[in-house]
């Protein structure tokens, strides 16, 4: 899988991603491919799961920016609504949301294995 297939995969935009740096595909090819060994989201989960909800606020508002730089656009806007769900508190809708969150990763990081 190339790049922009991978990008074309998980439903994000190769083009936007591939501005985000430079316009340089051997960037973002690098530092897409450091994603999975990021431990932010392993993290936010186990805070959550251990209900350190300021820990999980910032886990989940730190991918929210990880994936944004990347151009990894749904797990941004998902990870994004998590983020406020869990601003000041917990919302009714924070559970569901960390479900999202937690299978879009896993879909991104396969998606990543996938990569030629």
């Amino acid at each position: 899988m190339t790049l922009k297939e991978f990008y074309d995969t998980i439903g994000s935009d190769y083009n936007s991603a591939l501005l985000r740096m430079g316009n340089s595909e051997r960037i973002l090819d690098k530092f897409v491919r450091k994603f999975p060994a990021d431990k932010t989201a392993e993290q936010l989960f186990e805070a959550y799961e251990s209900e350190d909800y300021e820990t999980a606020f910032r886990m989940a508002h730190t991918l929210k920016g990880l994936c944004s730089n990347l151009g990894l656009d749904k797990l941004q806007k998902l990870s994004s609504e998590l983020t406020e769900a869990l601003r000041g508190g917990v919302a009714d809708n924070a559970p569901e949301l960390l479900e999202k969150v937690r299978e879009e990763h896993g879909a991104v990081i396969s998606a990543l294995e996938q990569l030629s």
